[in-house]
């Protein structure tokens, strides 16, 4: 009997970590909504930018993902920020 991942486990980590990631994000679109609300702006943009992050959990591939090499390719970048497995959001961290 070998050891392996658990995969299962590693996608709920997975959507946690997503979860994190997007407070602070979701935060500052309120703000920008709000000002746009106030000022007559259009707010399709920030309304489209907050579905993707409120969707980013349930992304296809983090289900089909068969390992955790496919499961952290699944970080989308552009809405989330840098990846909490790259080697610089760590580095970033530890000499904050």
């Amino acid at each position: 009997m070998g050891f392996g991942i658990d995969m299962a486990k590693a996608r709920e980590i997975h959507k946690t970590n997503i979860r994190r990631a997007r407070e602070s994000k979701l935060a500052e679109l309120d703000v920008e909504f709000q000002r746009a609300l106030e000022t007559s702006v259009s707010t399709t943009d920030v309304v489209a930018k907050k579905q993707a992050l409120r969707d980013a959990p349930a992304a296809v591939g983090i289900t089909t993902a068969a390992n955790t090499t496919e499961l952290k390719a699944q970080w989308d970048t552009s809405i989330l920020g840098a990846s909490p497995y790259s080697w610089n959001y760590i580095n970033f961290w530890l000499t904050k």
